[in-house]
């Protein structure tokens, strides 16, 4: 495994990240895609690969907070202060039904008792870094900034980050942190992947300018990127039952464009040149960006799959296969 210091905070992290959104996730007739036994046979092949960097949420799992729990249990088997471990706050916590006042968003009051609830299950004093997992229009950004302040400052966050927003929400969360003297966004997660058109291309500036570590979900576009799926004759999608693209109904509209078919060629191009498989082309595309550190999230279902992605550290893609991928992605 290699590793790298996180954007700017100095805390160092494997070049792959191990995301858990399956825990315990149910999906069409899947009561979980990954079940209690599963998900600690993957942390256990995280750890022996080298891989240090856990992502989660409250409420990945069924029950909500489920995938917390359970890397808690597997933690407390192993010394804390070997792991990178990222949760995140916003939706809401058992309650989608019909959520009571509160029970959601970045209010002040909504944080303080999701941060408590993530700390118990993972069974951890603290995390080393808290996204917020999506914005919230109702609640001002510097409220929001002031109770993750007083997060970091009381020893139970190190550091913070933000998923999924517009390029000017997050320039106006960092000046509202560096005019109010409050802790600002070190760290993002949006959806980015050789195959999905960049439709964050301003976010990304932004991360750039401001030295931001990317750790971009869905890095290999649901599945679409392992080479998994085919084409149909009449431009659709042929999936392999279980997979994402059978499970999805969004899944063709979102990852199967005629632009991923394209890109999918050329990395299954490049691929066949390195003797690498596409996925591990893929990520390593995202690990080789030089405008920001990117550290791709992998959400294997099985240890084959996992040894699989670990395989792209190995990969080294010259500047000529970086660059006819990227041009495969601007292709009109």
């Amino acid at each position: 495994m290699e590793y790298t210091t996180l954007g700017n905070t100095g805390t160092t992290v494997s070049q792959l990240c191990f995301g858990t959104w399956r825990f315990g996730r149910a999906t069409g007739d899947l009561e979980n895609e990954t079940d209690r036994e599963e998900a600690h046979e993957l942390l256990d092949a995280c750890w022996d690969q080298g891989i240090n960097f856990i992502d989660t949420a409250n409420v990945y799992g069924n029950p909500d907070g489920t995938s917390e729990e359970w890397i808690g249990e597997w933690l407390a088997e192993y010394d804390r202060e070997d792991f990178v471990i990222a949760s995140k706050v916003y939706f809401p916590f058992d309650g989608w039904g019909d959520p009571r006042p509160n029970d959601s968003g970045l209010g002040r009051k909504h944080i303080r008792r999701q941060i408590d609830g993530t700390l118990e299950r993972l069974g951890t004093d603290y995390l080393d870094l808290y996204y917020i997992h999506r914005w919230d229009d109702e609640t001002p950004i510097e409220e929001t900034l002031s109770v993750l302040t007083d997060l970091v400052r009381e020893g139970k966050v190190n550091h913070l980050g933000a998923s999924t927003m517009a390029a000017w929400k997050l320039t106006k969360a960092l000046w509202t942190a560096d005019v109010a003297d409050l802790e600002r966004f070190d760290v993002t997660q949006p959806m980015v992947n050789a195959a999905h058109y960049d439709v964050v291309g301003d976010y990304l500036d932004v991360c750039a300018d401001q030295d931001l570590a990317v750790c971009p979900y869905s890095s290999l576009a649901g599945g679409f990127l392992t080479g998994k799926y085919e084409r149909t004759d009449d431009g659709g999608v042929e999936a392999p039952d279980g997979s994402r693209g059978s499970l999805d109904d969004l899944f063709e509209d979102r990852y199967a464009t005629d632009r991923a078919w394209d890109v999918l060629e050329t990395i299954d191009s490049v691929a066949d040149e390195v003797d690498a498989t596409p996925a591990q082309v893929s990520l390593r595309w995202l690990m080789d960006q030089t405008r920001f550190t990117c550290v791709p999230i992998v959400g294997a279902r099985t240890t084959g799959q996992l040894t699989e992605n670990v395989g792209a550290i190995e990969l080294e893609l010259t500047d000529e296969q970086f660059d006819r991928i990227d041009a495969a992605r601007s292709s009109e």
